[in-house]
C-alpha cells in the first residue's frame, strides 16, 4: 500500500492540479493523507469536492507550536501526516507542485534496492514555465548528511521511503530542523538512501515557497549559525 503525505495550508490555488497528478498514478487501495493546518481559504472544500475515498484529511492545530522558526509549522504539519499514514511505502508531496507521469513506478523501482529515494525535479514558475531543468544540478544535490547539515540540498516533495525510515524519524525535533532535512539525515545515517537522477516532478517556485532552491537565503548570519549548530547536534546524536 502507498501513502502520499501532503501538508496543506491555504493551498487552494494550486492543490487541484497537484491532486489530479497524484490520483492518476496511485491505485484504488492506496491513500492520500492530507494534514491541514487550519486553512481559511477553500482548501478543504476543494478536497471534499473531489469525492475520492482515497483521500483522508487530518486536522492539525499548530497552536501548540510556540517557536518562531519559519519551518516549524510546516515541518510538524508533515509530521502529523506521517503519523497517520498506513502505507508500507510513503511519498511526500507539497500542495503546489505537479507529479510527472511515471513517478510512482520509477520510485517504487528505486525502493527495491533502497529504503529512501529522492528524484530530481524541474524548477518552474507559477505558470509551470521552466526556470531550470534540474534541481540536482542547481544545488549539487548529495545524500551526505554532513554536507546537508551545512547546506541542505534535499527536497521532501521528491522523496519516497519505506515505512521503517518514517518510523525511525518520528518524532521530529521540536524546532529548527525542516522535515526534509531531518528525514534525509535519518535515511543517510541509518538506511540506504539513493538518488534518482531523472526529473519526475514540476517544482513550482512562487512568493510563498519555503525552500530557497539555490537562491540566496534571506536569513542573517546569527540565525544561520544557530540553525546549523542545532542541526549538527541532532546529526551527532543520530550517528552515536
Amino acid at each position: 500500500m502507498i501513502s502520499v503525505c501532503i501538508a496543506t495550508y491555504n493551498g487552494e490555488k494550486y492543490l487541484r492540479q497537484q491532486l489530479d497528478s497524484i490520483l492518476a498514478q496511485i491505485g484504488s487501495e492506496d491513500e492520500i493523507v492530507i494534514s491541514d493546518d487550519g486553512s481559511t481559504d477553500g482548501t478543504i472544500e476543494l478536497i471534499e469536492s473531489l469525492h475520492d475515498e482515497r483521500i483522508r484529511v487530518i486536522r492539525h492545530d499548530s497552536a501548540y507550536i510556540k517557536t518562531t522558526f519559519p519551518l516549524d509549522k510546516p515541518t510538524h504539519n508533515f509530521e502529523n501526516a506521517l503519523k497517520h499514514a498506513n502505507g508500507d511505502i510513503i511519498f511526500l508531496s507539497d500542495q503546489d507542485d505537479v507529479w510527472l507521469p511515471g513517478k510512482v513506478d520509477k520510485m517504487l523501482q528505486a525502493l527495491e534496492t533502497a529504503d529512501m529515494a529522492m528524484h530530481d525535479c524541474v524548477l518552474v514558475d507559477t505558470e509551470l514555465k521552466k526556470i531550470a531543468p534540474s534541481y540536482f544540478d542547481t544545488v549539487k544535490t548529495t545524500t551526505n548528511p554532513w554536507h546537508n547539515a551545512m547546506k541542505c540540498t534535499l527536497l521532501g516533495c521528491c522523496m519516497a521511503m519505506r515505512r521503517c525510515v518514517a518510523q525511525e524519524a518520528l518524532p521530529f525535533p521540536k524546532t529548527k530542523v525542516g522535515h526534509d532535512l531531518w528525514l534525509g539525515m535519518v535515511a543517510a545515517s541509518k538506511f540506504r538512501f539513493s538518488l534518482v537522477r531523472e526529473p519526475l516532478l514540476l517544482y513550482r517556485k512562487h512568493e510563498k515557497s519555503m525552500t530557497t532552491a539555490g537562491q540566496e537565503s534571506k536569513y542573517g548570519l546569527w540565525f544561520k549559525m544557530d540553525y546549523r549548530l542545532t542541526i549538527f547536534r541532532h546529526l551527532i546524536k543520530l550517528l552515536l
